[in-house]
């Protein structure tokens, strides 16, 4: 779960339903950013269910007693989120080869997990480069290159829906979250991408990597803090309904 707090309410979003709108976002990139055509929709695919792994996770929200606050994306106990990281990248595999690849080589970049001194990190970590060791021959041995940009791809699509998502809509540079305020990680053809709110409903994208400028839309639930404390975090969130976000990326 993605979780924006403001003064009266949990603004809360499933991962998958942002990895859905970082579809949206991958359908407008220019052509020539995909490399071969021929991996399109599986790049697309590997975009659209990166966070496959977290449906059932975000059925039922947690409360966070420590923090009172829902559990997130970043403090969700670590053992279930492992488990169900490598459930979701099964039922990936089950669709497409080459998304699976994409996602495997998502979860396996995690720092957290890769620095972690569990065990239970390091079983996970080897698995998923057991499973892209196999995967590849099965593909004929992609070019490293492709698998790179495309992988690239996936991440920038990562980070641009979550700065939609952790951004209160029109938010000032300094009153963006931290981990944007700089910019994106995530270079594209060796450049940095920036991104900030014109408006509550535009993001500027510089420098501008899609066809022509577009709208996406987001579901999201705002479960008020007053419904929470009645009725708990479960049944608050089962109960609010579902709102739609809309964004317009122009250059």
């Amino acid at each position: 779960m993605i979780v924006r707090e403001t003064e009266q309410q949990f603004v809360m979003i499933t991962q998958h339903e942002h990895a859905q709108f970082s579809r949206q976002i991958a359908d407008c990139f220019k052509e020539e950013l995909l490399v071969d055509q021929h991996y399109a929709e599986a790049v697309y695919l590997a975009i659209q269910e990166h966070d496959r792994s977290w449906i059932r996770l975000d059925d039922r929200p947690v409360w966070n007693d420590q923090d009172s606050i829902p559990f997130s994306f970043n403090d969700y106990p670590l053992l279930p989120k492992l488990v169900l990281y490598k459930l979701g990248l099964d039922e990936i595999e089950e669709m497409n080869d080459y998304a699976a690849l994409l996602c495997s080589l998502h979860y396996s970049s995690f720092i957290h997990l890769r620095q972690s001194s569990l065990p239970d990190c390091a079983a996970f970590i080897d698995h998923e480069h057991a499973r892209q060791q196999r995967l590849k021959p099965k593909l004929n041995h992609p070019g490293e290159y492709m698998i790179e940009q495309h992988f690239k791809l996936l991440k920038l699509c990562d980070e641009l829906s979550l700065y939609v998502c952790l951004n209160e809509p029109g938010a000032s540079k300094d009153e963006e979250h931290p981990w944007y305020r700089e910019g994106f990680k995530t270079l594209i053809n060796d450049q940095q991408i920036m991104a900030r709110w014109i408006s509550e409903i535009n993001v500027q994208i510089r420098p501008f990597l899609f066809k022509k400028e577009f709208c996406a839309s987001l579901k999201i639930k705002q479960v008020s803090k007053e419904a929470i404390h009645q009725l708990g975090v479960d049944r608050a969130y089962q109960e609010t309904d579902w709102t739609v976000q809309e964004v317009t990326f122009e250059v």
